[in-house]
């Protein structure tokens, strides 16, 4: 909801030169809170994990127009990754106790479309509320809206068998808490997969205003509409035909959208290019997170998604920084900086391999 406002909204602060951080600092903080969460998951259960998550989010959407500096914004974004860091990896978990293993990634595929519909109905709401009525009413209805999350979430039950009590000496990490070795492959396609997104949520507001879109959501609007159309039967697909397989067709409809994405010079191409990286993300990233759930032991599964999410966030991170870089703010680098993203995205084919999982799970 808040993102595609968020560079204008450090621009006007005097930050303009920040941009890169606005999504750096949020995955970083995020990436960094995913062995805790993983752990406090696996040990107190989902739900408690999932509530701290949104209420950071809650608060610090809050704060936003309190904190009115440019260090204040980066130390909030900094702050606001926590709520990343937590609740996604304690939902996928959640989905993941609560389904048989053969709609697996049918599950995957339903909890991505729940997320996408929120993510493609917010960027231009979020920009509708502050082009009519004011930026820090964008902020409260992110509040808002995170808190009937919370609501919500009160009725669950709780999925994990053997919780314990919180005590502070939980999180302290050991060395084998911070990466579950199973997860590992799955971490590298979905970072790779994810690395351009991160471009995505840095240049391409830039590049939509530049080509003349007033409503910079439209864009993301597309990116999700399409993600939504692809989960709907993605996750079904991977259960009949195997996770690896689906994975490569996607990771190459990937490279293609953003050789498309790069080569966009007006609005319709904008939101069509961002249409197909949508798509295509939306066949990859259920059967990433089913093929996660598959190699995991059941008590070791929040810290296996955690892992997963590390290299999601560390890829967005990254993604941002390199294309913030590459592009300089100048247009003449938007096909550069999508280029380069397409390049990376390719990677992702050396790790989509059986490695070793669980006798008892399929691959």
């Amino acid at each position: 909801m808040i993102i595609p406002e968020l560079p204008s909204y450090l621009t006007s602060l005097g930050g303009a030169q920040y941009k890169g951080l606005i999504i750096a600092l949020f995955t970083l903080t995020a990436g960094l809170s995913r062995p805790f969460s993983g752990k406090l998951a696996d040990l107190l259960g989902r739900k408690p994990v999932m509530i701290f998550g949104f209420l950071v989010c809650i608060v610090c959407s809050l704060l936003y127009p309190i904190l009115t500096t440019v260090s204040g914004f980066l130390l909030l974004r900094l702050i606001h990754g926590f709520s990343t860091g937590f609740s996604p990896t304690a939902i996928v978990a959640y989905v993941a106790d609560i389904v048989p293993i053969h709609r697996r990634g049918e599950a995957m595929g339903i909890i991505g479309v729940s997320i996408n519909v929120g993510s493609s109905l917010s960027p231009p709401f979020g920009s509708l509320l502050t082009n009519h009525i004011s930026l820090t009413a964008m902020f409260v209805g992110s509040s808002f809206l995170a808190f009937i999350s919370l609501l919500l979430l009160v009725r669950l039950n709780e999925t994990l068998a053997h919780s314990h009590r919180f005590h502070p000496r939980q999180l302290k990490l050991k060395k084998t808490e911070i990466i579950h070795y199973r997860a590992i492959l799955p971490a590298f396609v979905c970072g790779l997969s994810y690395f351009g997104y991160g471009a995505i949520l840095t240049v391409a507001p830039d590049q939509s205003e530049y080509l003349g879109m007033t409503n910079k959501g439209l864009f993301f609007t597309s990116y999700t509409l399409f993600t939504v159309l692809s989960r709907v039967v993605a996750g079904q697909i991977s259960d009949r035909y195997g996770r690896l397989p689906v994975m490569r067709i996607a990771i190459v409809l990937l490279a293609i959208s953003y050789i498309y994405f790069s080569y966009s010079d007006t609005p319709f191409h904008l939101i069509m290019a961002s249409g197909m990286v949508g798509f295509s993300i939306g066949i990859v990233i259920p059967s990433v997170f089913a093929w996660t759930a598959d190699r995991s032991e059941d008590d070791n599964r929040g810290k296996s998604f955690a892992t997963m999410y590390i290299g999601l966030e560390f890829a967005i991170g990254t993604g941002a920084i390199l294309s913030a870089w590459i592009y300089q703010s100048n247009p003449v680098n938007f096909q550069a900086t999508f280029l380069t993203m397409a390049v990376i995205s390719l990677l992702a084919m050396f790790f989509i391999r059986e490695g070793k999982r669980p006798a008892s799970q399929p691959g």
